[in-house]
């Protein structure tokens, strides 16, 4: 008797586990939803200009703890999401110390700041539309505001596998708020 897998059965046992890889890598957009109570606590806190939501396709990003939600791949590397912010909408100032964060615009006007660090009454602002992209470094303040008249929808990556959870600085609408 012997060990050794003929050709076809080598080829049929890496083709279902390339089956089984390619199948865990896929978060179809038919199974997202929008999480419209993560970042609820900023709306309970200055309004509904605050009301986000979070699309979770890799890892949680920094909105908590959704390990749970078994609809979201695995993080290794680094969290990808959407968020959608309705019109007038804003994401409040806020630090992540730990990690850089890109903004990749798919929908509407945004108007993304980022904040002196030392004087955080001093910011540079750029609007950004389709396709537009921004990266801000670690431990540099950022907000956003959707200044157009629809729906604004984009794309959040935050650099690492599991971020720190940001801090508001005093400057920012929800400094002093904690989850």
């Amino acid at each position: 008797m012997t060990t050794e897998k003929t050709t076809e059965q080598t080829t049929t046992a890496q083709g279902s586990d390339l089956e089984s890889l390619i199948d865990s890598c896929i978060a179809s957009a038919d199974s997202r939803y929008e999480d419209w109570d993560t970042l609820g606590f900023q709306a309970e806190k200055g309004g509904d200009r605050f009301k986000r939501a979070q699309i979770r396709y890799i890892g949680s990003g920094a909105t908590g703890d959704h390990s749970a939600d078994s609809r979201t791949l695995p993080a290794e590397h680094f969290t990808f999401s959407n968020m959608r912010l309705p019109a007038g909408a804003v994401g409040p100032e806020h630090t992540h110390h730990d990690v850089e964060e890109v903004f990749y615009v798919l929908e509407g006007t945004l108007e993304v700041s980022v904040h002196d660090v030392e004087d955080g009454t001093k910011k540079a602002t750029r609007r950004l539309g389709y396709r537009d992209l921004i990266r801000v470094p670690a431990g540099v303040p950022r907000s956003l505001e959707n200044v157009g008249d629809t729906d604004a929808l984009m794309c959040v990556i935050i650099g690492t596998q599991k971020p720190q959870l940001p801090t508001y600085p005093p400057t920012s609408e929800m400094y002093g708020v904690t989850r």
